[in-house]
């Protein structure tokens, strides 16, 4: 049976986050972490995700496994694989989504994701991490970039995290206007510090804000609690 689904807004391995992170764990103790979308930042930052992460673990009660290629070759690492088996909650934190997502396509590690799931593991994204997870990722720092393809777990999807940070400077109707997608996948929002958690045809809003449909006319906003079907 396969495992729950988390698109996170903001705020992987934070204090306010841990009640979903718990969720997700679902009694489990292998908590497995991957922030390769911050490879390009350098150690000092990947150093900073592998501590954050240990808090959250330790919070927990669980046990952190953190996994870190930084290339198609590592990626490409059965060792690394291998470590995924057994996995209670695998987890893609923040950074640089067309990296992520070029980074993990088609791997042996992608593929051992996708095999975590369907045997009944937690996968979470949180802002990169989220976006990739869609059918397509959206060009946010340079919206007159094109888009990228996104791994697909969630293919009718496009995701938007940090939505309450980004909608002030850019206004719902704008972002309906700018954001788009190829045909057949929506754009929905996430806000900080909220995530939507669930399976790939139905997910829960968690957390303090809200997830908005850019899809709707006009778009249409969800409370934590509201069911999303996709």
């Amino acid at each position: 049976m396969a495992g729950v689904l988390a698109l996170v807004g903001s705020g992987e391995f934070l204090p306010e986050m841990s009640d979903i992170e718990r969720r997700l764990l679902n009694g489990g103790t292998r908590y497995v972490q991957i922030p390769t979308a911050a490879a390009l930042e350098g150690t000092d930052r990947l150093n900073y995700w592998i501590g954050l992460g240990r808090q959250a673990a330790e919070r927990l009660g669980a046990n952190q496994i953190s996994i870190v290629p930084a290339t198609r070759e590592e990626a490409n690492d059965p060792a690394l694989a291998e470590q995924l088996k057994g996995a209670d909650l695998i987890y893609l934190s923040g950074g640089n989504p067309t990296f992520l997502a070029d980074t993990l396509r088609g791997s042996l590690l992608w593929h051992a994701i996708i095999d975590a799931f369907e045997e009944g593991a937690s996968v979470a994204g949180c802002s990169a991490g989220a976006m990739v997870m869609g059918g397509w990722i959206q060009s946010l720092r340079h919206r007159d970039a094109a888009g990228h393809h996104g791994l697909g777990l969630l293919p009718g999807l496009s995701v938007i995290p940090h939505f309450d940070r980004f909608i002030p400077r850019v206004g719902t109707s704008l972002a309906q206007l700018a954001l788009r997608p190829p045909a057949g996948i929506e754009v929905i929002g996430i806000d900080e510090l909220t995530a939507l958690v669930g399976s790939k045809t139905s997910l829960t809003v968690l957390g303090k804000g809200s997830v908005i449909r850019l899809g709707d006319k006009p778009a249409s906003r969800h409370a934590e609690g509201e069911i999303i079907n996709i």
